[in-house]
């Protein structure tokens, strides 16, 4: 009798797990602030903040489900130097996939996932003199990579780190699982 209870108990725990993992047709937003950037760095720096949105699409089999999202981040720097004022904004506006490994089914609650993200950033100088580096900044198309984990506290709500390139280069933050 002890032996069934047992073996219960661990086909519950198991089945749980699995569930609170991200699925196929899972949905979760993140919104972080951001620490370090590659994004200039002169002056000032306004705190970095992203919103991120991840959907699980296919569930490949395995141990794992890809997801596409999108992402947004904004940072900015205020340089200032002897009555010169200079100013830049980024905006970075992108389309992601990333692969979310569920094969910790001893750690349910953990979202451990990788990806690419393909986006544009906008940026948008301007300064109180006249000069001609005002157009030699360019907005542009770019490529990038990013690794992050999503620990949920309860079943909905959670905390997410990124590592990766966007306007900064570590985000964290709270995520919300729908």
């Amino acid at each position: 009798m002890k032996k069934a209870i047992f073996t219960l108990m661990a086909v519950i725990i198991a089945v749980t797990a699995q569930a609170q993992q991200f699925q196929n047709g899972t949905t979760t937003a993140n919104l972080g602030i951001g620490l370090g950037t590659a994004l200039g760095g002169l002056g000032k720096a306004r705190p970095a903040i992203s919103i991120s949105v991840d959907h699980g699409m296919w569930d490949i089999g395995g141990p794992g489900v890809i997801s596409l999202g999108g992402y947004v981040g904004n940072t900015g720097y205020k340089y200032t130097d002897l009555g010169y004022t200079a100013k830049w904004n980024y905006t970075i506006v992108g389309v992601r996939g990333a692969y979310h490994y569920n094969g910790f089914t001893n750690v349910p609650k953990l979202d451990f996932y990788g990806g690419i993200m393909l986006g544009y950033n906008i940026v948008k100088y301007s300064s109180d003199s006249d000069n001609s580096l005002a157009n030699s900044y360019g907005s542009g198309l770019g490529f990038t990579g990013f690794l992050g984990g999503r620990w949920f506290f309860t079943e909905h709500i959670g905390a997410y780190a990124e590592l990766g390139y966007g306007v900064s280069v570590l985000n964290a933050g709270v995520t919300y699982k729908f």
